[in-house]
């Protein structure tokens, strides 16, 4: 079972699809997203969670202050999974803006504008090293100046190439076999 853990919608219940999924541990989540009211990347920020699965990261950081949330999911399960959860949380969540896209993150991203300050990109673990770095390139025009981007891979893969995409990696974690990267616009960095 997954709750939301903070914010207007805290506690609510969302579901999780049958399989095809893996969802982000709550322990996983409240360190990440403690550490991003730290640096004030969730207050009005615009949203997008890709390989969306349930859509417990964009819906968390709505619950917790985001302006508004596009969730890309290709599963048409995980897809509806993601719609339902995101009725739940609207009906907390004051003024909620939430999108569910079914489709696949790279031909999301193609016919998007953005721009986004944050974005949640966790795949399945065996998405490949090329289509991970083809996802950060089609990102990266998306952004804002000053986004922040949280990829969660499994601690096994290789780190993802960032700089293809003219990002830069700030921050790196590990949690048990769950790593996060943290990366923004190699601009931004030097702001920092």
């Amino acid at each position: 079972m997954t709750r939301i853990i903070a914010g207007d919608a805290r506690g609510l219940r969302l579901e999780v699809p049958g399989s095809g999924t893996r969802p982000t541990s709550d322990r996983v989540r409240e360190s990440l997203f403690g550490a991003l009211e730290s640096a004030g990347a969730i207050e009005g920020a615009r949203i997008l969670d890709l390989y969306a699965g349930s859509g417990a990261l964009g819906l968390e950081a709505l619950s917790r202050g985001g302006a508004s949330a596009d969730l890309v999911e290709r599963s048409r399960p995980a897809a509806a999974v993601a719609r339902r959860n995101s009725a739940t949380v609207s009906t907390a969540v004051r003024d909620a803006r939430v999108r569910v896209h079914e489709s696949a993150v790279l031909a999301f991203l193609r016919r998007s504008t953005g721009p986004w300050d944050l974005v949640f990109t966790d795949p399945p673990y065996d998405l490949d090293d090329d289509a991970m770095t083809a996802d950060l390139v089609a990102l990266a025009p998306l952004l804002s100046p000053d986004a922040v981007v949280v990829i969660e891979r499994a601690r096994r893969s290789t780190a993802p190439d960032t700089s293809a995409a003219g990002l830069e990696v700030f921050r790196e974690k590990v949690y048990g076999d769950t790593a996060v990267w943290w990366a923004q616009p190699a601009a931004a960095s030097q702001s920092r």
